[in-house]
């Protein structure tokens, strides 16, 4: 779980790494392995693009939470620069990924949830949801900038720690981790999400009562 800084969208609550779609995603999608484009639309129900998708999930992943998927042979301490670079803008996804020859292992991720925010409210968001297991000797560390805290915690226990008002977290996020507490193992876990993309996954989206929205 990453804490959201207070100033920024989702504000000083715990939230899982992501973000938005940016240009440089669609500008990689030779370098996505696992997954074609037709693959990538068919999972999400979408006309076009859906690698772009699966681009940006594993660029937030590296950026927030210095995560990154997939085999290269750059050193711990080159990533944290490139990492840096990409969080100050002064390098792009795509020239990240093609100047190192990374390739994305899209099928790495594992689609299961998708979001809507009600209708009513100024800012709205349209939200996919992945699943992947953390690779072998990597570790996760928010970057420090819109971020300002990271923790590991058994979904159960985000979930008492936000009854108890101990920690803010969103409804979307709420209701993720009461699917994830449900099952014991990263496998089940990855399983699970498998037969959600297999099913079609179904897009939640609240709704407010009109004295609410009065």
């Amino acid at each position: 779980m990453v804490k959201r800084h207070e100033r920024s969208s989702f504000g000083a609550a715990y939230a899982f790494p992501g973000g938005v779609l940016e240009p440089a995603d669609q500008l990689v999608h030779k370098y996505c392995g696992g997954l074609t484009e037709a693959d990538a639309n068919r999972l999400l129900e979408v006309e076009g693009d859906g690698l772009d998708y699966f681009s940006a999930a594993i660029r937030e992943l590296f950026e927030e939470a210095g995560v990154l998927l997939g085999k290269t042979a750059l050193t711990a301490q080159e990533l944290d620069d490139a990492r840096a670079a990409l969080n100050g803008e002064a390098l792009s996804w795509d020239q990240f990924v093609v100047d190192n020859a990374i390739t994305l292992p899209c099928d790495r991720l594992h689609y299961f949830s998708f979001w809507i925010t009600p209708v009513g409210l100024q800012k709205r968001y349209s939200t996919r949801f992945f699943l992947t297991a953390l690779p072998a000797g990597q570790s996760a560390v928010h970057c420090g900038g819109e971020l300002t805290d990271s923790c590991w915690m058994p979904a159960a226990d985000i979930l008492a720690a936000s009854r108890n008002k101990t920690i803010r977290v969103h409804h979307p996020t709420r209701m993720t981790l009461q699917r994830v507490a449900e099952w014991a193992s990263t496998n089940e876990l990855v399983q699970w999400a498998d037969r959600c993309s297999q099913q079609g996954v179904i897009c939640d989206q609240p709704a407010f009562a009109p004295e609410f929205l009065q």
